[in-house]
């Protein structure tokens, strides 16, 4: 309780903020060493981030990263850390009882800055190109009858739109060869 309390966090109605009643360690000393790094750096660690929530490898770019912002891998290692904990956590919640006021105003408390904080919410909320990141999505493979193989990833909504139209297409071929005119003759 005192980490949270520290940060004004658990105390009082509505049981706390979206961490609960203790603040991880990990986001308290992101929150704490999130303040002398850039705005650009803090978007490539924040994107970073939002792919090894996705589970992709993520090794090559936080090395492009330690290499250009000058961070030892001690401070990159709780930047990460602390930013992975603290989507997790945000992501996990029902957007219908999680308001994005009191997300900005938890994060505050604990000295997130300002514009760090529109970012975070961003990727939560879904303002930005990195929530759409987030978003689940088909990796589909086509077999042409070259034989060449052509792999590609939709989101579910463009699946679902190519499903209905290739079905469409076959039914309106099958409509077409019930036809007698242009039945094929053997």
């Amino acid at each position: 309780m005192a980490a949270g309390a520290a940060h004004g966090l658990g105390e009082g109605g509505g049981g706390g903020g979206f961490l609960g009643p203790r603040v991880p360690p990990e986001v308290d000393a992101m929150a704490r060493g999130v303040q002398d790094v850039g705005k650009e750096t803090f978007r490539r660690l924040l994107k970073v981030t939002v792919n090894a929530l996705e589970g992709k490898d993520c090794k090559e770019s936080v090395k492009l990263i330690a290499e250009s912002a000058n961070l030892s891998e001690e401070q990159l290692a709780f930047l990460i850390s602390g930013m992975y904990t603290l989507l997790r956590e945000a992501l996990r919640l029902p957007l219908s009882t999680f308001k994005q006021e009191v997300f900005k105003e938890d994060l505050k408390e604990l000295g997130i800055p300002e514009d760090f904080v529109v970012d975070f919410s961003s990727v939560v909320f879904g303002n930005s190109s990195l929530a759409r990141a987030l978003q689940p999505s088909i990796l589909m493979m086509m077999k042409l009858s070259d034989g060449t193989a052509h792999r590609f990833e939709l989101p579910v909504a463009k699946f679902q739109e190519l499903r209905y139209n290739v079905a469409l297409i076959l039914k309106e071929m099958n409509d077409l060869e019930k036809r007698s005119i242009l039945k094929i003759q053997d």
